[in-house]
């Protein structure tokens, strides 16, 4: 592509013609024309200002999954979580070595009252959305045994990681205060 003729071009030889650039200007020119021309101004700079956020952003993620956690890992309706931010928890030292700035807004926890109350846990949510996806700006929540994991058995629930009791919450940006009340009335409620 870069040593012959482009008939495209008029017969033009990138490598003659850009030397050393042909490369980044074949991905150019040859990208534009086969997918079209480059994304809005008005994407561009949303995908700036994204990234130039993205650090603030993360480290909210990642001091309210660790508040959220901490607070379900002393309710007395939560069995169990899943987070190496805490301190008790398996892969903690792991966490500090590998992420030291914090530990993701993703994780599990485990609802007493199983099946049951997970489905009526997610229902009472009113801040988190019902979602199967992770990563927003926004708190999600998914009952994976109802509903992502519901056609396979009990069992097969278990050794996915998707128990009855099992819930994910992926935390978002909100504040941990009103993250915890919306947690804590949905609690109430299972």
């Amino acid at each position: 592509m870069l040593s012959q003729p482009r008939p495209e071009y008029g017969g033009l030889v990138l490598h003659e013609t850009f030397g050393n650039f042909a490369f980044a200007i074949a991905t150019r020119v040859l990208g534009l024309r086969d997918f079209g021309p480059a994304i809005s101004p008005f994407n561009a700079f949303l995908i700036l200002s994204g990234i130039e956020t993205l650090p603030l952003r993360m480290q909210r993620h990642c001091d309210n999954a660790l508040g959220v956690a901490e607070w379900l890992s002393k309710h007395p309706k939560v069995s169990w979580v899943s987070y190496p931010g805490l301190p008790g928890d398996k892969n903690h030292a792991l966490a500090k070595k590998y992420s030291p700035l914090g530990s993701g807004a993703v994780f599990t926890f485990g609802l007493k009252g199983g099946n049951d109350a997970g489905v009526k846990f997610v229902e009472a949510l009113e801040l988190f959305s019902h979602l199967a996806n992770v990563g927003d700006t926004k708190s999600l929540v998914i009952h994976p045994a109802s509903t992502t994991h519901r056609q396979l058995s009990d069992e097969q629930k278990t050794l996915a990681g998707a128990g009855p009791d099992t819930v994910r919450l992926s935390v978002g940006i909100e504040d941990l205060k009103d993250i915890i009340a919306d947690l804590d009335q949905a609690l109430a409620k299972a």
